[in-house]
């Protein structure tokens, strides 16, 4: 019952929300950035709500943030005419351009970025109702992975600034920029996972028109001085609006070379088919997961539910890594269930900025009907809410909903809620679970709890062939940021980690050289000279 009232009075009224957390002023933002110059808008804008409802008498009203631009598609050809002619064929200030000098305006912008760390912060608690310990975490994670890219840059700069001979002929290989990149980021991490693509494509020499998500539009605003400043001019656009009247006629147009995207395949496929020349455009894609859990009848219990629970409701289980669905063997899973709704019981609800929250409201407006939707189709096959107040909501506050047993004809089974749900099922043999991933249409990770080494080398071998990471005796999960991200089937293209990112964002390119006398005294002025960016044997220390 104390949870049941706190769900029902879990939303503050002003007078509750720190003075030093809230957000006093609802910003209108007007203001985009092409071709070097923050244009002002003064069209249609979206009207921008929190997650967060306030108390006001009787009555709960969710708190308006602001407004951003819908641009159109006029403005996102012009943000595209403004990319191509800083690229200029390649021939650009900023694809031509040492190596030495792109880490130059890349750390200068990261200097910027970094004096705007608390209101970002904020907009990320208030805009999609991330903790701020988690909020926090994000900011610092971007700017660590920044420094780290541009190490890995240097690393691989001194790797390609020497000259290798094979047979007759002398050869330098370098990575180049690909051209005009439209850049796509997630709502769920609007600031980590959307650099995660820009950065490298930014650093490695090409062009970006950056389209922010749906929520999380905010906390690009206090960049956008930086982006203008920190950049040639027409090197990064960013532009705003839906996605049919902006991404869609990019797309269309054939003008973007590499298209970045995180999100659902759905709306990925969808912009990819549009483009008239698929095999120009390079496709860089973190997309939808199914990450199973596979607790062993030897596993340690306790363990598991703990690394469990984080896997499955961090975030409030909006990650594409989140653990979405357990298999428990049968000798153990009421042990494990009872441990589990246990831990459930105990997580703390409330708002974004209150210390220790784990349960916050959600961005998306429908998505507790669309939770509901599930839940109501798994209770009807079969399935049970087995933790008290599962699937209580008020307005955009969900309680996490744990249903056993969970069966295949459940939507819950096979959909990827990205919802604070968790299916729980159990398993005679390990064939099942296994079998479940190789009918799956994703492949990201697992996660394997269990003590017997034998039992897990052999699992290994197996599990390593259906998806990309397999963790034992841990959460599913993206991080570190050095290691690769990528996934098969539906839930990938392309590898995202600070050493495969500028791989995916370049492509190697190759000055050959025959062995003649001629050739080797040309060779040898440019070099001497340095008459040529590209064929050089500098590099960065």
């Amino acid at each position: 019952m104390n949870h049941l009232h706190k769900i029902q009075n879990i939303f503050p009224t002003t007078s509750e929300i720190p003075s030093n957390m809230d957000i006093p002023e609802q910003h209108e933002q007007r203001l985009y950035l092409l071709d070097g110059e923050l244009k002002e808008w003064d069209g249609h804008v979206q009207d921008i709500f929190s997650p967060v409802f306030i108390k006001e008498n009787d009555e709960l009203v969710r708190k308006r943030l602001g407004s951003y631009p819908l641009l159109g598609e006029k403005e996102s050809l012009e943000a595209l005419a403004s990319a191509q002619k800083a690229y200029n064929l390649g021939r650009g200030e900023w694809p031509t351009m040492p190596v030495k000098k792109r880490i130059e305006h890349m750390l200068l912008f990261t200097k910027q970025m970094k004096e705007q760390r608390s209101v970002i912060v904020k907009y990320l608690m208030w805009e999609i109702g991330k903790s701020l310990k988690d909020s926090e975490k994000e900011f610092d994670r971007t700017i660590e992975y920044i420094y780290d890219t541009i190490e890995a840059l240097k690393n691989l700069d001194r790797d390609s600034s020497k000259i290798e001979k094979k047979n007759d002929i002398y050869a330098q290989i370098r990575r180049g920029p690909l051209g005009v990149t439209l850049c796509m980021g997630p709502y769920n991490y609007p600031l980590n996972e959307t650099f995660a693509l820009l950065i490298p494509a930014l650093i490695m020499g090409n062009v970006v028109i950056f389209k922010p998500a749906k929520y999380g539009i905010l906390l690009v605003h206090p960049l956008l001085n930086a982006f203008k400043e920190c950049f040639p001019k027409g090197v990064i656009n960013v532009i705003y609006g839906h996605g049919k009247h902006t991404a869609m006629k990019l797309m269309e147009h054939g003008g973007i070379d590499v298209f970045s995207f995180i999100g659902s395949s759905k709306t990925g496929n969808v912009l990819k088919k549009a483009h008239p020349k698929p095999n120009r455009l390079r496709s860089v894609m973190g997309l939808e997961a199914k990450n199973p859990a596979i607790v062993l009848k030897d596993a340690d219990i306790e363990l598991a539910v703990n690394e469990c629970i984080s896997g499955s409701l961090s975030f409030n289980g909006q990650r594409c890594t989140a653990l979405k669905i357990i298999f428990v063997h049968e000798s153990i899973v009421d042990d494990f269930n009872k441990r589990f709704v246990e831990k459930v019981e105990q997580l703390k609800m409330g708002m974004p900025w209150e210390d220790g929250v784990m349960v916050t409201p959600l961005p998306e407006m429908d998505k507790p009907l669309y939770i509901n939707e599930l839940i109501a189709d798994a209770v009807r096959n079969g399935a049970k809410i087995i933790n008290e107040n599962g699937g209580v909501s008020n307005e955009s506050f969900f309680c996490p909903a744990v249903l056993y047993p969970v069966n295949p004809d459940m939507r819950i089974y096979s959909e990827e809620q990205f919802a604070p749900v968790v299916p729980i099922l159990s398993f005679k043999n390990i064939s099942e679970p296994i079998q479940y991933m190789v009918d799956s249409n994703f492949g990201q990770q697992v996660s394997v709890f269990g003590t017997d080494s034998s039992q897990l080398a052999e699992l290994i071998d197996p599990l390593v062939n259906q998806v990309c990471r397999v963790n034992i005796n841990c959460q599913c999960q993206r991080s570190p940021d050095v290691f690769p991200f990528n996934g098969r089937k539906d839930s990938a293209e392309g590898t995202l980690s600070v050493f495969d990112a500028l791989r995916v964002f370049s492509i190697r390119t190759m000055v050959a050289i025959k062995d003649v006398e001629l050739n080797k005294k040309m060779m040898a002025e440019i070099l001497e000279e340095r008459k040529s960016k590209f064929f050089s044997n500098d590099y960065m220390l």
